[in-house]
Order: C-alpha cells, then structure tokens, then sequence
C-alpha cells in the first residue's frame, strides 16, 4: 500500500496541536496589527476594534481551515497554510474610510471578493503578468507607504493634545524595537520567530506604569461571541472604491501565488492550475467573509511557509488545526478588547518593524529580477517612484474630483497599475522586444513566457510578522 504524502498525513493529535498553537504565535502580531492600525486611522473607539479583531482572528482562522482542508473542488490548496490579514489592503481601506465611510470600505471589500471569486481560475492562467518585477515594486511600496501610518500611531494625530509627540510615548516605541530587534537578530529558533510578539508584550508592560493602557472596555464584553453581520450598516458601493478593493485583490492573488508554490517545492507536493485557482478562491471567499463580517482580506502568511521549513512538519492538519484555534480566539471578545487597549505607540513600534520589513521583502524579490536591463530597472523605478508620490507629496491630487482620490491617493493602487501596465506593455509585447534589440543588437529578450513565476525569492508578506 502507498503511504500517503507527508502533505496528507495526521500527527498524533498533542503534536498536532503543539504545532498548530505554534503556527498561531508565530503570525498572530503580524494578523492583529491589520485592525489595530485600521481602527487608530480612522478614528474607532476601542470596543470597535475589540470587533474587528474578533472579525480578523475568525475569518483568518476559517480561510486557513479551507486553504488547508479544501472545499471540494471549489476552494483551498490543501497544502499547510495559515492566512491572515495582508497589508495591502490597508491604505485603500483607511482612505475609503475617510471619504465614503465604513459602509463603503465592507461593500467595496465584498464587491472585490466577489470579483476574485469570478477571476481566480482566469487569474491562475495569466499569472505571469504579474512576476516578481511587478510584485517586487507594488510591496516595496506598501511597506514605505505604511511607516508614516506607523509613526502617527506613535507621536498621535491630533497636533493640539498635549500628548502629541510626548517623549514617553516616543521612548516606548523605541523599546520595542530595541527588544524586537534583541530578539530577532540573537535569538534562535521560535525565540527569533516569536521576536516582534516578546516585544509587543514587554512594550505593554512597561506601558502600564505610565497610565498608557486603557482596558476600560474589557470588564463590559462577554467572554464568547460572533461578529454581527454588517455592523456598521448596509453595505455601500462606490465605483472608485469597488475598483481600488478589486486592485488589492489582484496583488493578494499575486502574494498568494508565490506563497503557494514555496510551500509546494518545500512539501514536495506538486500544484496544478487547478490547485492555485482554488487557493485564490479561497482568497476570494476571504473578501466576501470579510465584507459581512467587518473583517479584512486574508492572504498566505509567509512567516508560517518558513515556520513548515524549519520544522519539516509537513501536514495540513497542523495548519487546520492552527485556523481551528483562530476560530476559537476570534470567539472570545473579552480577548479582543484587552488587545484593543494596547497603547499605540506600542503598536506604532511594532508596526514599524513590519511595515520596514515588507518593503524589504519587495526590494529583495526585485533582487530577482535582471535589473541590470535597463527596461526592467526602468519599470520598477517608475513604479516606484509613482507610487510614493501619494505619500510623500499629500496635496499632489486635491484639487481632483474626491472620488478620484480614492484610486490617486493610493500608492498602492498608482504601483500596481503602473507595474502591471509598464511590465505588459515592454516585457509582453514586440516594442520591449524592439528596444532590446536596437540597444543590445544579437541579444535576445528575456523570457517572459513562463505561466507561473518561481518561488525562489519571491515570498511575500515578511518573514518577521
């Protein structure tokens, strides 16, 4: 009889929960950081973010259980991953916030979900338009974009309160980074792994003396509950906003991509289209949960794909067992608003180290790429630079139209297209052949014809969230 792949094989069950909870340490900060950051941007009271917490842990914890269990022949890879809430979601969420309200960040969010459900099979054929020259350039640019968000949470957004820029808060969020960088770059093993968590509690800690931590809101939840449906109200689709969401979808299914086919040539346990198509569904069915429930999209977390390699632990049941215990603490409010009371500079700090670090994931998945072609470095510098236009140049777009602002104001949103275009226009067509050739006559072009992109080099989200 053929022993089943170590992919498909159960653990005896304390091993299997051993694993499970250590997959959850492992990317909880990274998963909470999302509606922490979120909620201080749009100015939510903390029994609101207790709730999008909940919402964030649940989704993630049942995204995770289909990725790794499937749903027939609808959703899930079946391989051993954990998904969580990306990143780069967040800019485009916060500035429909602003502009349309939170009944138009979850309908746009659901109108998205519900695009990347109808396009995942397409998507899994044409993914290499999106290689990790495009990839590389769109979260090098999400990363950037997110440290200012960062280094509001730790001076304050309003410049008249008088704990706007206090030295105390300042000093605290140094503390973290100072423990979090002890951690990571001298600790081994789940130590290292658990780095940016240690710090997220000592940070809280040594918050408490300061009367920086506000657990009112904690004595009045219940210990069990659900995310209500809608909780801000009827969903509400504003074009713009349904377009930005749809763009944040088709730079998760690029993430998730990658992530998924470093976890196939880890495990061994080779993909078809069918497989990947049915991974972004899952992706997909994260945006539309998200959207009823107030929650956020999910995407592989790559730190987990490095947790499966450092410990050769192989089995999804692991990682379903890991999205079980997410359900569970996404069930439990009174956890969620004693996470809601943790003082922001302590989240800034953090939020800086992982915002820094997803930039530098781009910046090291564009080390893939032949930068050394003038049309690939001219790509990723365009893209780049116009996608940071936004966030270092605030005024640039205010005299448009406020619905165009949602898709202008956003680097993210400015990065992908530009990428994408510039990439399909040059790298896809006979003028990126052309050019080559009238600069480098007898060279050939670059091959630009494999259907999907390698994992080496090209995770996604930090392997420090």
């Amino acid at each position: 009889m053929v022993s089943p792949h170590p992919v498909d094989t159960r653990l005896p069950i304390f091993r299997q929960l051993a694993f499970g909870i250590q997959h959850v340490l492992i990317m909880y900060t990274g998963c909470i950081t999302v509606p922490l950051v979120f909620g201080a941007a749009v100015g939510l009271d903390q029994d609101t973010i207790a709730m999008l917490i909940s919402a964030d842990l649940l989704i993630a914890g049942l995204i995770t259980i289909v990725q790794s269990l499937g749903v027939g022949k609808l959703a899930g890879v079946r391989l051993p991953i954990v998904c969580g809430a990306t990143f780069a979601g967040l800019t485009p969420m916060i500035l429909i916030a602003k502009e349309y309200g939170l009944q138009a960040v979850y309908g746009s969010m659901l109108v998205g979900g519900i695009i990347g459900l109808a396009l995942a099979w397409p998507f899994a054929t044409i993914i290499r338009f999106f290689p990790p020259l495009v990839t590389g350039a769109v979260l090098t640019v999400v990363g950037i974009s997110l440290i200012g968000v960062a280094g509001g949470l730790i001076v304050g957004s309003d410049p008249s309160s008088p704990t706007y820029g206090s030295p105390a808060g300042i000093l605290l969020a140094v503390l973290v980074i100072a423990v979090a960088i002890g951690f990571l770059c001298l600790g081994r093993g789940i130590w290292a792994q658990l780095g940016v968590l240690i710090a997220l509690v000592v940070g809280t800690v040594a918050a408490a003396p300061l009367g920086m931590i506000d657990l009112s809101g904690v004595a009045g939840s219940s210990w069990v509950g659900l995310p209500s449906p809608f909780h801000f109200g009827a969903p509400e689709f504003p074009i713009t906003a349904v377009v930005a969401m749809s763009i944040v979808m088709a730079v998760v299914f690029a993430e998730s991509t990658a992530s998924m086919l470093a976890v196939s040539e880890i495990t061994g346990k080779r993909v078809s289209k069918g497989d990947i198509a049915r991974g972004l569904a899952g992706d997909g069915a994260s945006a539309v949960l998200g959207g009823i429930f107030n929650a956020f999209v999910d995407t592989v977390f790559t730190q987990n794909v490095g947790a499966v390699a450092t410990t050769r632990v192989y089995s999804r049941y692991v990682t379903a067992t890991s999205g079980a215990i997410l359900v569970v603490l996404g069930a439990l409010p009174k956890v969620s608003s004693v996470v809601a009371g943790l003082p922001k500079p302590v989240v800034g700090g953090v939020g800086l180290i992982l915002f820094a670090t997803v930039a530098l994931v781009g910046i090291n998945t564009l080390r893939s790429v032949d930068l050394s072609d003038r049309i690939n470095s001219t790509i990723a510098a365009v893209a780049v630079g116009v996608g940071l236009l936004p966030e270092l140049s605030e005024e640039l777009f205010a005299k448009f139209p406020s619905s165009a602002q949602i898709l202008l104001g956003s680097g993210i949103t400015l990065a992908a297209i530009t990428a994408f275009s510039l990439n399909l226009l040059f790298n896809h067509t006979r003028l990126g052949r052309m050019a080559r050739a009238s600069s480098r006559p007898g060279t050939p072009a670059p091959d630009t014809s494999a259907e999907l992109p390698s994992p080496v080099g090209v995770v996604r989200e930090p392997a420090t969230v």
